[in-house]
């Protein structure tokens, strides 16, 4: 379980923007469920957004018109006989916040405003969306999440976030049309934004430390390296002469039960012994230090991994990290982490 509280800061280490002032009154606020959390987060970053300025893009429009406008096209222009009635059809492009992301938004407003929420909330979403009415509503079911984003819209990166986890993971209808929370999140989505959060929470509290999402390299005795996969870590820590090599899990289940014995994931355990062997391998001509550590959320599993194994002189350490407390405690144990493996 996790403290709907919680899932604001980790979404405020996951996105730095929720650390502005505007956001930091959310952090002492109570929400009944998720659903208000995010839609409160939506409503003050529409709200600054709307002052900065919506994102406008060019829309391009084909259209039957009695003047010239754009380009004209001659082919549809013959083809639906415009002529006859003295039209042409012109292509052109129109500079409009009916652009792909005000949709989205737009789109998931909708969705919230038939979910448990506030009227409140609803009220304030709604006032908003006066500034959003030449936007068009799209099928959020078909949308391409792989948005680019540059300097010039990259406020819009959080919102549109926020956005994907409503629509991808938080909400489902009922048959009478009325919208409610699942009782859980899809561990895929939760998965992405555990990960995110404990990188950004090293990174921000404690900037002496390199902390990457890094890749390692195969250490082979040849260059035959067709066909082996990326090694991609989650978190890698490095101070000085030590390196912690982290993956974080948010699984239902940390463990796995066979004849009522409870044992760890096996794929786990060989993919961090093997990005600890060749990240070991790749600085044996340095005196650097080499550990591993799969963090686990805590569930409400009666048995949960708590061990340290040392493996072929490397340390590889298996732990949980309960959200469900005061962050104050959730803060703790990730320190806790820098303070046993690098001392500081």
């Amino acid at each position: 379980m996790i403290r709907i509280q919680n899932i604001y800061y980790m979404l405020a280490y996951a996105f730095q923007v929720l650390n502005e002032q505007g956001y930091k009154k959310l952090a002492t606020q109570n929400f009944e469920n998720i659903a208000e959390l995010y839609a409160a987060i939506l409503a003050k970053g529409i709200s600054s957004q709307i002052k900065r300025g919506l994102w406008k893009e060019y829309i391009p429009h084909s259209e039957e018109l009695s003047s010239i406008r754009g380009k004209i096209d001659i082919a549809e222009t013959i083809k639906t006989m415009s002529l006859q009635r003295n039209h042409i059809v012109c292509s052109y492009e129109e500079f409009s916040v009916n652009s792909y992301m005000n949709s989205i938004i737009k789109s998931t407003v909708l969705i919230l405003f038939r979910a448990d929420i506030s009227k409140a909330y609803k009220k304030e979403l709604r006032k908003l969306m006066v500034y959003f009415s030449d936007v068009d509503v799209i099928d959020l079911n078909s949308v391409d999440w792989n948005i680019h984003y540059n300097r010039n819209n990259q406020t819009y990166r959080m919102l549109i976030s926020v956005c994907y986890l409503i629509v991808k993971g938080l909400l489902q209808t009922q048959s009478d049309g009325s919208v409610m929370l699942m009782d859980f999140m899809d561990e895929q989505r939760m998965h992405r934004l555990y990960e995110k959060f404990i990188l950004e929470y090293y990174r921000k509290e404690y900037p002496q430390l390199a902390a990457n999402p890094s890749r390692i390299h195969w250490q082979l005795d040849d260059d035959m390296s067709a066909m082996l996969p990326v090694m991609q870590t989650d978190i890698m820590l490095s101070y000085r002469e030590k390196t912690l090599i982290i993956d974080a899990k948010y699984y239902a289940h940390a463990t796995q039960v066979q004849y009522d014995k409870h044992t760890l994931h096996s794929g786990n355990i060989y993919q961090i012994f093997t990005y600890v062997k060749n990240k070991a391998a790749e600085l044996a001509d340095t005196s650097g230090m080499v550990s591993g550590l799969i963090l686990y959320a805590k569930t409400d599993e009666e048995v949960y991994p708590d061990n340290e194994y040392r493996m072929s002189g490397n340390s590889i350490s298996v732990r949980t990290l309960d959200l469900n407390c005061d962050f104050s405690v959730i803060a703790a144990q990730l320190n806790k982490i820098v303070i046993e493996h690098f001392n500081l």
